[in-house]
């Protein structure tokens, strides 16, 4: 489970944002929504299960899920290949010339075994400045390894919780960090934290790598008939017209998928190739999301609403915040542009306001991260409209008519220019 995210001097968001799914102590209906989470040392702690990020285009939305995305890959692959580079990838703040100076800021709040868990570190451009990993079980910060590069003693393991340090000491280079060295290496007690990065932060994107998806759903299907049966429900209750999933396995490897369709008293099975664009995104989301919700995991999605209907972007947030459904307190982070998602078909609240959370760029063009709850707005307040009067910020400074006055002033500036040449 993710409590918090902590990021700075990465794409736009050059100033340190938080993230968190931690939902506000004072709020009791935010708290009633949230899911309980009880911690090794009997402490009790309400965390949300969805979490959107809104806002206009171009404000960073998307920057905050690929900023969750590097971590995981750093994590994962530090070692293998910022060695083969040049310095350290960073992706540093591009608009301010001081940002290339200065770290880049990574940091995770996570939950393993009711063990709450801090994980972070900072890049420089050729070398890992700084990395730190603390325990809390009783309650109490435990720190299990400090890293400073520019310390006479670079690495630090106050006490003797972690077995292995001259081991850990050897293999650490400055160019790696050394979460990824000890994971890799099987390091019995650092290995869980690892681990839970390479299970976590899957990212989905529904505008690309849209066949790969659709291939794994697909071989779910040949291989699971539990989750063929849950995939076939899904695609029926999505009201497609879709009454059942043919799969074969080719020769080439890759399977080949026909959808059974309903209509004229009888079913039809289409080519893959003449589906729509919205059921083959849909078909494509179905195995990620089944796959999160059974591990538990925490899945970024990018832009939900670009090739979903509102209606099957908000059936996915009920998913995981449904406790019948998501037993394994699985999470969804996912950004949005469609302020419907802010209220339920029905009426009423689909997300509350610690879970809807809004970017906004500045005068350096830097994005600020920002918590509807922050606002405080009251329990009858209607999210959506607030949202679309511009009461929380975050909403295209546009006025009525200005994209066409704009154009037609272009249009009057250019025919001026030919008159005088």
């Amino acid at each position: 489970m993710l409590l918090r995210f902590r990021v700075a001097n990465v794409r736009s968001l050059r100033d340190e944002q938080e993230l968190s799914f931690v939902a506000p102590e004072d709020a009791e209906v935010e708290q009633a929504a949230a899911r309980e989470t009880v911690f090794s040392d009997g402490r009790r702690l309400r965390v949300h299960t969805v979490l959107g990020v809104f806002g206009a285009n171009a404000s960073g939305k998307s920057n905050v899920v690929a900023a969750l995305k590097n971590m995981r890959h750093a994590v994962l692959r530090s070692y293998a290949d910022w060695t083969s580079y040049d310095g350290i990838p960073r992706d540093e703040f591009a608009l301010d010339s001081k940002a290339a100076s200065e770290t880049s800021l990574y940091e995770a709040d996570i939950v393993l075994e009711g063990v709450r868990w801090t994980y972070g570190f900072e890049l420089g451009s050729r070398r890992v400045e700084s990395e730190w990993l603390y325990a809390y079980p009783k309650g109490r910060r435990q720190v299990w390894y400090e890293r400073d590069a520019s310390g006479e003693n670079p690495l630090d393991f106050p006490g003797d919780r972690l077995h292995d340090r001259t081991r850990l000491a050897r293999i650490m280079t400055a160019d790696a960090l050394l979460l990824t060295r000890a994971g890799n290496a099987g390091h019995e007690q650092l290995a869980p934290v690892f681990d839970w990065f390479r299970e976590n932060l899957w990212d989905v994107t529904p505008e690309t790598e849209r066949p790969q998806r659709e291939a794994y759903t697909a071989q779910r299907l040949l291989h699971s008939e539990d989750f063929r049966r849950r995939a076939e429900e899904l695609l029926r209750v999505a009201d497609l017209g879709i009454a059942g999933v043919e799969v074969e396995q080719t020769s080439s490897g890759r399977p080949l998928v026909r959808l059974e369709h309903a209509g004229g008293g009888g079913k039809t099975l289409m080519d893959w190739e003449s589906e729509s664009w919205g059921t083959r995104s849909w078909f494509a989301l179905i195995g990620p999301l089944l796959l999160a919700l059974d591990t538990g995991a925490v899945l970024l999605v990018d832009e939900l609403d670009s090739s979903l209907h509102p209606r099957f972007a908000a059936e996915v947030v009920r998913l995981f915040q449904s406790s019948r459904v998501n037993r394994n307190g699985a999470q969804l982070v996912f950004t949005g542009h469609d302020p419907s998602l802010l209220r339920a078909p029905g009426g009423g609240r689909l997300l509350q306001p610690g879970q809807i959370w809004l970017t906004e760029k500045d005068e350096r063009g830097a994005t600020a991260l920002s918590s509807v709850a922050d606002w405080e707005p009251t329990e009858e307040e209607d999210l959506m409209a607030s949202y679309l009067a511009g009461s929380f910020g975050a909403v295209p400074k546009v006025s009525e008519g200005q994209i066409g006055r704009r154009l037609l002033w272009a249009d009057a500036s250019a025919r001026t220019e030919a008159e005088e040449d």
